[in-house]
């Protein structure tokens, strides 16, 4: 069954620094796209097809801001348009152009529109400015998964599988003992985890200052469609207020190559020992870890699962649910709406999460450890 995409969205399309002078291709849901920074150091969003012979403009060369096709020698600006044909009496024909996409740099991220261009307001990126926040220090990295990444939702929306899958780095029996509850505020979900009371996870107990005595240990998922996704997760001592503790927010971004393969953008934002560079390593290896050495060949397999069965996604087969998939099944709902309405021709409803950084000018933030939507 062919799966459909939200197009007019916001995807993350790679890290900043991931896009220099040189020509950079990336596949976004389907779409084969050029990327490159101009003179003046502004991303360059193109299609990556030649319209004359489909060859990959990224083969090319560039001609100053100009990319010159590797097989016939047309040459595209910008905008996508053709400005140089090398052939004939040089004519251009009036179809000779390859789309450009509107682009955004943001939390140091490149973001792409994938629909209409008209539609594209920055205003709608979800907030991640805690990768760019000087209360937080950021480690980041971005593992390409052969899986749907609907899967991969599942998975961040319904963490009581951490206790079992990153069991001795991120699982604890608390987690699935916690209380859970989800919440929607527009297009925004949260699926919230509280776990009082309990023993911290490893990666966690080796961070705190009382190490091996019993924590309040919380996992708070904001998911924003089609599926960016924010983490906020840390242990205190029990009854005490964050900021006793350790915390940091988690950025788990996914962006379909397509029905098959997802990129899959990390982030940890620390908000403790901001000047140890150890740090740095320590949440990386867990991070990496956790990530790509045991959520992705689960989902991976499970990809292959669902293949051997006939289906593609979770949708194609006869799941049975358990009360815990709740935000995983509210974040697919949502989305299924928003696709149904965008093929339709209404309007995308506005996302219901504060900005990070008036929830973090808060006074009282500090002295809670309850989600905020």
């Amino acid at each position: 069954m062919t799966k459909a995409f939200l197009k007019n969205a916001w995807y993350a399309a790679a890290w900043s620094d991931e896009v220099t002078e040189d020509l950079f291709e990336r596949t976004i849901i389907g779409q084969s796209l050029l990327f490159y920074r101009d003179a003046q150091g502004q991303a360059v969003v193109l299609n990556n097809r030649c319209p004359h012979r489909s060859a990959p403009l990224q083969m090319g060369k560039r001609r100053g801001d100009v990319i010159e096709c590797p097989y016939h020698g047309l040459r595209f600006d910008k905008s996508g348009s053709c400005v140089h044909n090398p052939h004939g009496d040089g004519r251009i024909p009036e179809k000779m152009m390859t789309p450009a996409y509107p682009v955004e740099e943001k939390h140091l991220m490149l973001w792409v529109w994938m629909g209409d261009p008209d539609l594209a307001d920055p205003t709608r990126i979800p907030d991640f400015s805690c990768h760019t926040d000087e209360r937080f220090k950021m480690v980041k990295g971005v593992i390409k998964m052969d899986g749907y990444y609907e899967l991969i939702t599942d998975n961040l929306m319904d963490l009581t599988h951490v206790e079992y899958l990153h069991d001795g780095i991120l699982g604890s029996d608390a987690i699935s003992r916690g209380e859970q509850n989800v919440e929607q505020v527009g297009t925004t979900i949260w699926s919230n985890r509280w776990c009082p009371d309990g023993m911290a996870p490893p990666a966690w107990d080796k961070l705190f200052k009382d190490y091996g005595k019993p924590v309040d240990h919380w996992l708070y998922m904001r998911w924003d469609a089609p599926a960016h996704m924010l983490l906020d997760v840390g242990v205190t001592p029990c009854g005490k207020p964050r900021g006793e503790g350790v915390w940091m927010y988690g950025t788990d971004i996914l962006t379909p190559q397509d029905e098959h393969s997802t990129y899959y953008f990390w982030a940890a934002s620390r908000a403790h020992d901001l000047d140890d560079p150890a740090y740095d390593d320590i949440w990386a290896g867990a991070i990496e870890l956790a990530f790509g050495q045991q959520d992705k060949p689960m989902i991976e397999a499970q990809q292959k699962m669902l293949q051997l069965h006939g289906g593609h996604d979770m949708d194609d087969v006869e799941a049975v649910y358990l009360p815990t998939d709740v935000g995983p099944m509210r974040a697919r709902r949502c989305l299924k709406n928003l696709i149904e309405a965008e093929a339709s021709g209404q309007n995308v409803p506005e996302p219901g999460h504060r900005a990070l950084d008036q929830l973090l000018q808060d006074d009282s933030y500090q002295d809670r450890v309850e989600p905020v939507v």
